[in-house]
């Protein structure tokens, strides 16, 4: 059953909280193995090549973050990042860095089980078509096929969630969508922290606008959420 759910890898400087996060993520049906520090959690993945990464981002040595960053510079795998109350900063700079969602101390074993089953089942799912094999506005165009983005004929570095959510946006132009409505469309998620949204635009316009703090592409639509307004006709 365990292999079927999943294989997990749990980085934690705390013995205490790897073992109540195992516990339950066995119940829940998934494999797991354990890291005591990031250095330890780097060595593992490697050789384990785990499914999913539950990370603690306060760490001895090399933090949460930086592992985070150098998961990201080869892989995609998914993770969850534990963050304690009070650390907006380091939420945001690991989303920023491309974790997929976080979970702040003290939480619930459970909520962080069905976190991990949930993130998950979306990066199993495939990629839903898109409505052409290349969008384009303007100067932005997209190879969904070969999942490359580039601006003015420069290759962009978008992270995959980057990508699906410029996709998303392209194949709706025009349409005002709210932070929950993206969270289920182009994430897969029936619940969560809808400033995981806010944090990937705000990335996204950093890579795509002309003006990041002026948008004309990735607009805000107040009360609502954002809308994709063309630049070309």
């Amino acid at each position: 059953m365990g292999e079927q759910a999943g294989r997990v890898l749990v980085v934690d400087d705390d013995e205490t909280v790897r073992d109540v996060v195992r516990r339950y993520l066995e119940v829940a049906g998934f494999t797991v193995e354990q890291a005591g520090d990031g250095a330890e959690g780097l060595e593992r993945f490697a050789a384990s090549r785990p499914d999913l990464v539950v990370l603690d981002v306060m760490m001895p040595g090399i933090n949460g973050l930086e592992v985070c960053r150098r998961l990201r510079q080869s892989s995609d795998v998914p993770i969850v990042m534990l963050t304690a109350l009070g650390e907006e900063e380091n939420r945001i700079a690991g989303l920023q860095l491309g974790a997929d969602d976080y979970v702040t101390k003290p939480f619930s074993p459970k909520e962080l089980a069905l976190r991990v089953a949930s993130v998950l089942r979306r990066a199993r799912l495939p990629v839903a078509p898109a409505p052409a094999p290349v969008l384009t506005d303007g100067d932005l165009r997209l190879e969904m096929e070969a999942r490359q983005a580039t601006r003015g004929g420069r290759e962009l570095a978008l992270t995959t969630r980057e990508f699906d959510l410029l996709a998303y946006f392209l194949s709706h132009p025009g349409t005002a969508l709210s932070r929950a409505d993206l969270l289920e469309r182009v994430w897969g998620w029936d619940f969560g922290d809808q400033s995981t949204v806010t944090v990937h635009v705000r990335r996204l316009r950093e890579k795509i606008e002309p003006d990041p703090a002026n948008p004309v592409r990735v607009v805000t639509v107040w009360g609502v959420g954002y809308r994709y307004d063309r630049v070309a006709p």
